[in-house]
């Protein structure tokens, strides 16, 4: 784990800290190529510079967000912005499926718009792979 994902990690508390714990964990152990970093403040992994998934804290939950989540076609997952991102939000660490986020991090691997470029492209997502 990166020093500045462990610092994130570090200063949350209760059942937040438990499900970024077992999110950060399921990610390393299935995304070993990816760079890791905290972006705009929260845990990010990426692909060949391109964002594939990352968490964070928000006020009353945990949130898991897949950048190109929305064309896994997956239960589980929810819309979010008006791209191809995707998102699931925990309150609880029970509530998280290691099954489902196993799949969909493999998908994550698959699936891949060029979020790397989309200002050059002035909005524009292309898919990769």
């Amino acid at each position: 784990m990166t020093k500045d994902i462990k610092q994130y990690n570090s200063k949350l508390k209760g059942e937040d800290k438990k499900i970024c714990n077992i999110l950060v964990k399921e990610i390393y152990a299935n995304l070993k190529e990816a760079e890791s970093k905290v972006w705009h403040g929260h845990p990010v992994w990426f692909l060949d510079g391109n964002p594939i998934v990352g968490y964070g804290k928000l006020k009353a939950s945990v949130q898991l967000l897949f950048w190109s989540g929305q064309t896994f076609k997956e239960k589980g997952l929810k819309p979010e912005g008006s791209f191809k991102a995707a998102e699931v939000r925990y309150t609880k660490a029970e509530e998280i499926s290691t099954t489902h986020l196993t799949k969909w991090l493999k998908k994550a691997k698959k699936i891949q718009w060029d979020y790397q470029n989309i200002v050059k492209r002035k909005g524009k997502l292309i898919r990769l792979k």
